[in-house]
């Protein structure tokens, strides 16, 4: 087991990881840019290394920063976290090249799982249902027009090398294609080093279902269930549930099954988790899978009592997953999660400022993810979730009306947040009723 664990990255999951190197008796190393020096973490930390300016590019991107701020510390791994450079395979490498662990899976499966449509294609070979798309679009414009064209419309533009919501775009019709392909090929160069799109099918009303998956060095691989991220604004999860309902336990259990089985033949050698898009006429088709912790990974913690952060840990430390994992959890009640960001709630653009107050629920049965504390503020360099209020319920109508007494009793000044979209969304009789979709959010922002 390691000894000494660096986290590279910064806020709600620095503070996660951070809880979980300490609670497997390893000590945790912050690093940390130039804003985040006060943070209440970075502040809590046994050692913390500043590896930079705000700017993420010269701190939390700068691998060869991070690498230096390791070997000073002299730490056995590094856990990326999630965003930044967790899915780089270039930064596992370096950190495998200065002899120290990346904890999570092997570079191989960063790369391959890393470019969307390589990964469509490995697992649709494995009997994985895919929605129609294309390959990546190749040529000048007007080729890459003529290749998207032949997938039907309405479409949605996507890039092949990053993921997390960035740089998608919908068309609806022929003339929004060109310009449309243009401006996320500029987007997808800028943001993720690699101008590769490609288009799939845009579904009407789809309900966003993905798989948590457990791994190890030796051949296994298990299912955690389900969880439902179809709240979403702007492709961004805003909140999550475990598990998913309205929707038949059999075809649930059956593509759990399927993405453990498909992944236990590749070899796959860590956590990770496959997104797919749920339609009740066609079923499931694969999106991605994402070869790192997710952000909503609490939820599934909470209703099958496995820490993923810890098992990511030991698995990364060649621990055989049986003994991670003795027998295969069962699933007890439904959580949420909801994600409190410092943003305009009709806009959804970011709100910076000090938080003058900052004042979370504490009580039995909610559980709370932040890197903040009252009087911190929030900058305009980083992703501007404040902190992720995760609650657990007997039946999802419980996990709901825990989730509203939660949002109740946070208080947040300083800063403009969601709480009161959240809110809404989960009075709504749509998501009460299990009739959301991906659109949802939306919807509600613009009634």
């Amino acid at each position: 087991m390691f000894k000494r664990i660096l986290i590279a990255n910064r806020g709600a999951v620095a503070a996660r990881v951070q809880r979980a190197v300490r609670a497997l008796g390893a000590t945790p190393v912050i690093v940390h840019s130039e804003a985040d020096a006060d943070l209440p973490y970075v502040r809590d930390a046994e050692e913390a290394h500043c590896i930079g300016p705000a700017a993420a590019m010269r701190s939390y991107l700068d691998a060869e920063a991070i690498i230096a701020a390791a070997r000073r510390a002299n730490v056995d791994a590094v856990h990326p976290g999630y965003g930044f450079l967790s899915e780089k395979a270039g930064f596992a490498q370096a950190v495998e090249a200065a002899s120290m662990a990346f904890i999570g899976p092997r570079p191989k499966w960063l790369d391959a799982m890393g470019h969307k449509t390589r990964a469509r294609a490995l697992m649709a070979a494995r009997g994985m249902p895919v929605a129609p798309s294309s390959d990546v679009l190749t040529g000048d414009i007007a080729a890459m027009v003529e290749q998207a064209s032949r997938v039907g419309f309405p479409l949605l533009v996507k890039p092949a090398g990053g993921g997390g919501g960035i740089g998608m775009i919908a068309v609806t019709t022929a003339a929004e294609l060109a310009p449309a392909l243009e401006k996320a090929t500029s987007l997808a160069q800028r943001t993720f080093a690699c101008a590769d799109v490609y288009v799939e099918r845009l579904q009407s009303r789809p309900r966003h279902i993905e798989i948590q998956i457990l791994a190890d060095r030796h051949g296994h691989a298990m299912h955690l269930f389900e969880r439902d991220c179809s709240v979403q604004r702007r492709h961004q999860k805003v909140i999550e549930e475990a598990g998913a309902a309205g929707i038949d336990r059999p075809r649930l259990d059956a593509l759990a099954d399927r993405c453990a089985a498909i992944l236990a033949d590749l070899g796959y050698d860590n956590i990770g988790t496959v997104e797919s898009l749920y339609d009740s006429a066609t079923g499931f088709s694969f999106l991605e899978m994402n070869t790192r912790l997710q952000v909503e990974h609490g939820v599934t913690e909470e209703v099958t009592g496995v820490d993923i952060v810890q098992a990511q840990i030991r698995l990364a430390a060649g621990a055989l997953l049986a003994d991670v994992v003795p027998t295969q959890p069962q699933v007890t009640g439904h959580a949420l999660q909801m994600r409190i960001y410092a943003e305009d709630p009709v806009r959804f653009l970011p709100s910076p400022g000090m938080l003058d107050v900052f004042a979370l629920p504490d009580e039995a049965g909610i559980r709370v993810e932040t890197g903040y504390a009252q009087g911190c503020r929030v900058t305009p360099y980083y992703d501007p979730l404040l902190a992720k209020l995760i609650v657990h319920g007997s039946d999802r109508a419980d996990a709901i009306a825990c989730a509203r007494a939660a949002l109740a009793a946070t208080r947040i000044e300083g800063v403009k947040t969601n709480i009161a979209f959240l809110d809404r969304v989960l009075c709504s009789p749509e998501f009460i009723e299990a009739r959301h979709d991906t659109h949802l959010a939306t919807r509600l922002a613009a009634a």
